[in-house]
């Protein structure tokens, strides 16, 4: 039964409750019971037995699973830059418009992710980096950990207090050889609202990815720190001004158990509308959307792309106070359970509109269907990309419907010239 959704005859109550308690302690979630059909959310551990080498299983046509083998490609701190870096130097080489630098050498339309190394093996590119301004913020994060474990900041390099120099080789080596951490610079200009910071969390399906088709999910949320923002090095330690993580955040004094911290993303664009303009509000969701796409097309071709997988990414985006967005992580398992009444209702609505396309009308799965579901099934997601559709209609110079033309769907950069559209 190492299914995401199956066919399942129950002989007797007794083994149905034997079956669902083995699933649980597997680490599985059921999310949905339809008559004799029942679907489990898979863990990514779990998914690591499916697909292992040793202990991995053949699924069959009517068996589907929740993430990709390798989704770690895109939720993996470290990885997840290692493969954007790639991407763009590959569209170097191909000498594409989207990877134009500017005079000081910096991406013009690729710049969405804030400075990163990898500790330790980047450790003397990031102390070079590090001078060039030593006046900059840092933001350490362990490569595999969520929920903001483990994060710390810095603004010298004598804070790096888990990290030790060899003396004798005056190489720069960490003292659990089994983490690793990646070091980004930290944005230190957020938007904020009230004072406080807060980041994005946006919902991703992604049903395939050769041809790479993705949807958005329409009802994201702003999560909020509890304490007011100050880019003050004495609050540093103080993760209840850095951190948006709930997981954190719930455990602050001030924290409010009815909204959670937490605004719906229609909140957020009434707001920016009203304070900055709809246009500039329009822009800055439609660089969102283009990041995500950009991201998913980044480790397209490094994806093992197995005909039973569909993956829900949760995307973090935090917004600098002059309204660029920044992709900070991507999760392969964004939390599903619910800390307010109305995050239940969208958390209920995510997993049933996610069944619905990978499972269209309730049918019996067939992994070898073209995952191209009609629009009525899509319930509050909405095509963000779709490769065919964009190969279909050829190179040229338009838009997405209702934007302006240029690389990001909106008009290049003060040259007043089109330029050839990235969804393309």
């Amino acid at each position: 039964f190492r299914i995401m959704a199956g066919k399942v005859k129950w002989v007797t109550d007794i083994e149905k409750s034997v079956l669902i308690n083995n699933f649980e302690k597997r680490g599985w979630i059921q999310v949905a019971e339809n008559e004799d059909w029942n679907f489990y959310w898979m863990s990514v551990q779990t998914i690591r037995n499916v697909f292992s080498v040793e202990t991995g299983y053949r699924l069959s046509d009517d068996q589907i699973v929740n993430h990709f083998p390798n989704h770690y490609e895109l939720t993996r701190k470290d990885l997840m830059v290692k493969n954007i870096k790639r991407y763009r130097k590959e569209l170097e080489k191909e000498g594409s418009p989207l990877a134009e630098k500017d005079e000081n050498g910096k991406y013009i339309y690729l710049d969405f992710v804030p400075v990163t190394f990898m500790l330790p093996a980047d450790y003397n590119l990031f102390v070079e980096e590090f001078r060039k301004n030593p006046s900059s913020t840092w933001i350490m994060k362990p490569c595999g950990k969520a929920q903001g474990k483990g994060i710390f900041l810095i603004n010298k390099l004598s804070q790096i207090k888990k990290w030790s120099r060899d003396s004798k080789t005056s190489s720069f080596v960490s003292q659990s050889s089994k983490e690793a951490y990646v070091i980004s610079l930290y944005i230190n200009n957020p938007l904020l609202i009230g004072g406080k910071k807060f980041d994005l969390r946006l919902y991703v399906l992604v049903s395939t990815y050769r041809p790479l088709r993705c949807y958005m999910y329409k009802l994201g949320f702003c999560r909020f720190c509890t304490v007011k923002y100050t880019p003050s090095t004495s609050e540093l330690d103080n993760m209840f001004v850095h951190l948006t993580n709930v997981a954190i955040q719930k455990h602050g004094d001030d924290y409010n158990h009815i909204h959670g911290g937490k605004w719906t993303v229609s909140n957020l664009r009434l707001y920016l509308e009203s304070t900055r303009g709809k246009e500039v509000t329009n822009k800055l969701f439609d660089e969102i959307h283009w990041i995500i796409v950009q991201s998913l097309k980044a480790v397209a071709p490094v994806m093992n792309n197995d005909k039973h997988c569909f993956e829900c990414y949760g995307y973090d985006i935090i917004i600098d106070d002059k309204l660029k967005p920044w992709l900070i992580e991507v999760n392969a398992s964004p939390s599903l359970t619910s800390s307010t009444a109305n995050d239940r209702i969208l958390k209920y609505n995510l997993i049933n509109d996610t069944l619905n396309i990978a499972v269209p009308n309730g049918e019996i799965p067939d992994c070898k269907w073209n995952k191209s579901p009609p629009k009525e099934v899509l319930g509050n997601y909405e095509v963000l990309y779709d490769e065919e559709m964009a190969q279909s209609d050829g190179p040229d110079l338009r838009s997405r419907p209702g934007q302006a033309t240029g690389v990001k769907g909106s008009r290049a950069r003060d040259s007043g010239k089109p330029v050839l559209t990235t969804w393309k």
